[in-house]
């Protein structure tokens, strides 16, 4: 399969060491959080290219949202955490998460005495590490910030964390020139505004490079449907109305075969085995390592998801995603042709999956092959920009 992908977002790929901060000790120590599985993987290639830089000290602290998910990323990428926080109890509610997220993470702070700290995404452990480096003075670096729906409630909570977060930060990561735009305005100051890239197209070329065998019994001469659910807001009805119109495409097309990689969620998993489980084409499994969740992106004709890196992901692998939300912080994919929103509606599902079923120029038009959201060089931008901002970097208290 040949990979594609739009022209660099912002300047060209850099080359050579950046220049070392000359105020701050050397190395700097760069603090990188990781809640979740989805951070591991945007994480790993700042990681990586922050251990190579050679003015950097990087160590890695988990917080653990994802238990086993984001263990196995992490060791896919050869990383080994410096701090393990754990701090997922069964059945604890967001606010019991936050609270101890932001005490165990402001008491790593205090020990480890960053220089600056970083964090992607938009996740509670995200939330939390702005929180603490905010209060205790700490340049707090947002990679992938800017993502907006416009709704404070959709997707709840990541709308309203990425929000604080954004006013909390020192300098910001923005994966678009459209996220840009965004913090731009909210007030956020231009001149601490990067645009970089998405981190995940950095680790997507590099795994899908790999082709590593999925492993499952899959029939190679059949249409493969890939289908991911997990959000909050796809609990309850939601989730029923996304497994009948599985259900439905299921038994009116014999040809196709459905794969379901099942979030661990109690919310989700007992919903999908129950409703889907006896289906004969239907196969589903326990949440796949990231290598084989990539090759079996490659492996299918388009993707049923509500995952935003998905988004991302499958159109630099000339895969369509039905987006099963009503709205998107990733509007570029939806503006590019290469992903539409569709809802929870199991008419409008079953619809626009027979529309890429059986309209070929329909499946071409949104399958080029070309993703929005960068080259794969978003790693090396932001350590080079990392490097040249730390010697002025402050903190947005200490701004004023």
């Amino acid at each position: 399969m040949t990979i594609k992908l739009l022209e660099p977002v912002s300047g060209e790929p850099v080359s050579g060491e950046p220049p070392s901060p000359s105020r701050l000790r050397f190395p700097s120590l760069v603090l990188c959080t990781i809640g979740t599985r989805p951070e591991a993987v945007k994480m790993a290639p700042v990681i990586r290219a922050l251990k190579d830089s050679g003015w950097a000290k990087c160590r890695v602290m988990l917080t653990a949202q994802h238990r086993e998910l984001v263990d196995n990323t992490l060791a896919f990428f050869g990383i080994v955490p410096d701090i393990d926080l754990n701090v997922m109890r069964p059945g604890q509610t967001l606010i019991d998460l936050t609270t101890r997220l932001l005490e165990s993470i402001s008491r790593c702070l205090q020990f480890e005495t960053p220089d600056v700290v970083l964090a992607q995404g938009d996740t509670t452990t995200v939330l939390a590490t702005a929180l603490a480096c905010f209060s205790m003075q700490i340049p707090f670096g947002h990679i992938e910030a800017g993502l907006r729906t416009g709704r404070l409630e959709t997707p709840f909570p990541e709308e309203g964390n990425r929000r604080v977060a954004s006013h909390l930060s020192a300098i910001h990561f923005a994966p678009t020139k459209t996220a840009r735009a965004n913090l731009l305005r909210e007030g956020i100051d231009p001149a601490r505004i990067i645009v970089t890239g998405n981190t995940v197209l950095d680790a997507l070329l590099e795994t899908a490079r790999l082709n590593i065998p999925l492993d499952l019994a899959l029939d190679p001469s059949a249409r493969l449907i890939l289908i991911t659910a997990h959000r909050r807001e796809s609990f309850g009805a939601p989730l029923l109305h996304i497994c009948k119109a599985v259900k439905s495409l299921h038994d009116r097309h014999p040809d196709l075969h459905f794969l379901w990689p099942i979030h661990p969620n109690p919310a989700v998993r007992p919903v999908v085995e129950q409703f889907l489980g006896d289906l004969p084409r239907v196969l589903l499994r326990d949440p796949l390592p990231y290598g084989q969740f990539v090759s079996a992106m490659k492996r299918a004709h388009f993707i049923l998801t509500d995952s935003g890196g998905i988004q991302e992901e499958a159109p630099a692998l000339g895969k369509p995603v039905l987006v099963l939300r009503n709205e998107s912080e990733r509007p570029e994919a939806i503006e590019a042709g290469v992903a539409r929103l569709v809802g929870t509606d199991p008419t409008i599902i079953v619809r626009e999956s027979e529309r890429l079923l059986n309209r070929p120029e329909a499946y071409r038009a949104m399958s080029p092959g070309a993703s929005p959201y960068g080259d794969g060089h978003a790693a090396s931008r932001i350590t080079e920009a990392l490097a040249h901002a730390l010697a002025q970097l402050v903190s947005p208290l200490q701004t004023g």
